[in-house]
């Protein structure tokens, strides 16, 4: 497929798309870019804008971020399905000529004459190289593309497992802010998606591998503000978290993107975004040298940009997880007190929202 000149080839080992919600938050700097080829508008009419961010102990407000004072065009969070905006996603790759080459999978690197080759696996189980110029990566956590490299992925994994959940349920407080509460049992973070579903992440120490609607409202009534009622369970998941990134997004022609680079916490819903970041950053520069543009030396640029940016989202991430599952009651009793604190300061709330928002310098 060719695009701009450059003749590209998609690869994706699933037969198709997500098909459920999964990373449903688009922050402000992501809408930011998605504007640039027409698809932020067609995800604000699907999504939820949702421009309040609270922490709460239980019935007790710690801290409200606002995000509406944020000098974006898109002062809010957004929440869309995963599975709606890899459609939309690929919908505006159709119309530019490209597609998705599905039941692909790459695995390996094999050294000819003429360099290093892609050797791809089709469903099927027959074989084939591909000679390209350029290789992206960006095939998730447990990304062949950076074994193959034998490129580190540095970290550790948290102790607690995730339970994330989409559910209908009556829910007392405001359907336009996110929610993160802290509680003794661990955080729960409570957000609106489209059809009146909110979506729910909690930490659990040892969560069953398909939380049912008892377990759901267990989670709720032990950490939310009361008077909440679940009454149904669209989708529900089990899933460990690790902090981890990638000693080097390259290698000679080869490069990693999204969660083959960086992996952390959900907290915040920082990752889907910063993946993007890195899809729109490294295309834009092989663009340019393979339009001629640009020297092939700049590509280093990618590496120096964005691997301080998911070095930066990594350590907040990792500070959030571990400051919202503090377990001790003096621990706990300080941390509201400095959250109140800190918070109190509109200056020190700003901050935090275009932290949130990605628009940090």
């Amino acid at each position: 497929m060719s695009q701009n000149g450059a003749r590209i080839r998609i690869i994706d080992a699933a037969p198709s798309g997500a098909s459920t919600s999964r990373a449903a938050v688009i922050h402000a700097r992501t809408l930011d870019l998605l504007a640039d080829i027409g698809l932020a508008t067609r995800m604000l009419e699907e999504g939820i804008i949702v421009p309040d961010f609270t922490v709460r102990a239980r019935n007790t407000k710690l801290a409200h971020i606002d995000f509406r004072g944020l000098r974006t065009p898109f002062p809010f969070t957004l929440m869309l399905s995963q599975a709606r905006t890899e459609e939309l996603l690929a919908s505006a790759l159709s119309d530019t000529g490209c597609g998705i080459d599905r039941e692909v999978a790459f695995e390996s690197f094999e050294s000819t004459s003429s360099g290093r080759v892609a050797v791809l696996r089709r469903g099927d189980g027959t074989r084939e190289t591909v000679d390209a110029r350029f290789v992206i990566g960006a095939d998730g956590g447990h990304s062949r593309v950076r074994q193959q490299l034998g490129i580190a992925f540095e970290g550790a994994e948290y102790s607690d497992s995730f339970v994330l959940a989409d559910v209908s349920m009556v829910w007392p407080l405001a359907p336009t802010e996110v929610q993160l509460f802290l509680a003794e049992q661990g955080l729960m973070v409570v957000a609106p998606l489209p059809g009146g579903q909110h979506r729910i992440v909690a930490t659990v120490d040892d969560a069953p591998a398909r939380p049912t609607v008892t377990d759901i409202q267990h989670l709720l009534d032990e950490r939310g503000p009361g008077q909440t009622t679940v009454h149904s369970l669209d989708w529900s998941s089990r899933f460990r978290v690790a902090h981890r990134l990638a000693a080097s997004y390259r290698q000679g022609n080869a490069f990693l993107a999204g969660d083959a680079a960086h992996v952390h916490s959900p907290a915040g819903g920082q990752g889907m975004n910063l993946g993007i970041q890195d899809a729109v950053d490294l295309g834009g520069h092989l663009l340019d040298v393979l339009s001629g543009t640009r020297n092939e030396d700049t590509l280093a640029e990618y590496e120096l940009i964005r691997r301080p940016a998911a070095v930066k989202v990594i350590g907040f991430t990792d500070r959030m997880t571990r400051m919202a599952t503090l377990r001790t009651p003096v621990l706990r009793h300080l941390r509201d007190a400095a959250i109140r604190t800190v918070l109190h300061s509109p200056r020190r709330q700003t901050r935090l929202a275009r932290r949130l928002a990605q628009l940090q310098d």
